[in-house]
């Protein structure tokens, strides 16, 4: 495996590429465009500039997270196929600057989903939370307003104003939409673009949704194995795997996440490996990655890793805020570089006490 770090672009991220250069073990940047809209065509000029970008400071893109999908291909409507034709527009200028692994969502609405971006938690820091009692007394077109005050000045990654903006026109669109839809256009978003991923060899990680259950009544379908399982026999093609998130997998505690992993060999192209402390089945926060902190055994998360080979890149996911730090919740620098630095040593023992 290749440890990596996302980062969100200059101008975008409170860290840098010096700092992250300065992890130990980790090698690759996990990026986006962060200023491009849904459907946009990304310019290979663009691409290639921020290549060169993470090149001078001794790393190198891993893969992209997220070019995101247009609202019009999850609904189906009829000009779907303009935006998926400025998707494998986008893909192949990906292709041609040699980069191979694209994460990516098919979540209606919104992304992810918390209800306190601030949680204090007993020794000072403060991490993201979700508690269904909370959400069942939302509006959900309110639901922005109550965290953004806690997002430290961030633009959050599928809240952007903008789009919270048109909310109750997003959640008209989705009004007919229900599970067995969603796939079936998955289905058809997945077929049109595999014929460019096989030449470009380009491995389409999609991300779980997260939680992993229906919010205000929302379809959601990347949940569990069984899901993911039908998911890529509809699609059967290599190329088309998961993004295997520790953290939105295991919100739902019925998925034993080493097993989920094991049944997904040849088929994980990224993994997210983070903890969560439960303190009831519908009410959790994100813990330190160290397993006794929170909910999950680590060191079963990544031995299962290791037993399927994967080779693909790994990041450590959300992050305490700590040490004073003000950043993008989730995505400050300290906490996530000491869960790379605590994954690489989980990896380092699992490999020596293999041999």
């Amino acid at each position: 495996m290749e440890m990596t770090l996302r980062w969100f672009g200059t101008g975008f991220d409170t860290v840098t590429l010096k700092q992250i250069r300065q992890i130990p073990g980790v090698t690759g940047i996990i990026t986006t465009l962060y200023d491009t809209e849904p459907g946009e065509v990304w310019s290979r000029e663009r691409i290639h500039a921020l290549k060169e970008e993470v090149s001078a400071s001794g790393l190198h893109i891993s893969g992209i997270e997220s070019v995101n999908i247009h609202d019009a291909i999850k609904v189906g409507t009829p000009d779907r196929d303009k935006y998926i034709d400025n998707y494998i527009e986008t893909l192949e200028n990906l292709g041609k600057e040699d980069i191979h692994l694209v994460c990516y969502n098919f979540m209606p609405v919104f992304d992810w989903t918390r209800t306190e971006l601030a949680r204090v938690r007993p020794d000072g820091s403060t991490v993201l939370a979700y508690t269904q009692k909370a959400i069942d007394s939302l509006d959900p077109e309110t639901m922005f307003e109550s965290i953004q005050g806690d997002a430290n000045g961030a633009i959050l990654p599928g809240w952007e104003p903008e789009r919270m903006a048109k909310i109750k026109e997003l959640f008209d669109m989705y009004k007919d939409v229900d599970d067995e839809k969603l796939f079936a256009n998955l289905k058809y978003f997945l077929e049109r673009i595999m014929p460019v991923c096989d030449k470009y060899d380009i491995n389409m990680a999609i991300h779980p949704d997260d939680p992993a259950w229906s919010v205000f009544g929302l379809p959601r379908i990347i949940i569990n194995l069984e899901n993911i399982q039908r998911m890529m026999k509809m699609v059967d093609n290599p190329h088309n795997g998961v993004t295997f998130c520790a953290g939105s997998y295991g919100t739902n505690r019925k998925n034993d996440l080493p097993t989920m992993i094991r049944a997904l060999k040849g088929r994980i192209h990224f993994a997210h490996v983070r903890n969560l402390k439960f303190n009831s089945d519908d009410d959790f926060e994100e813990a330190a990655h160290l397993s006794s902190d929170g909910s999950f055994d680590m060191y079963e998360i990544m031995k299962a890793l290791y037993d399927i080979d994967f080779k693909g890149p790994i990041r450590p996911d959300h992050g305490r805020m700590i040490w004073d730090e003000v950043a993008m919740p989730g995505y400050g620098l300290y906490d996530r570089a000491l869960g790379a630095t605590y994954l690489n040593g989980l990896w380092e023992a699992i490999c020596k006490s293999q041999r």
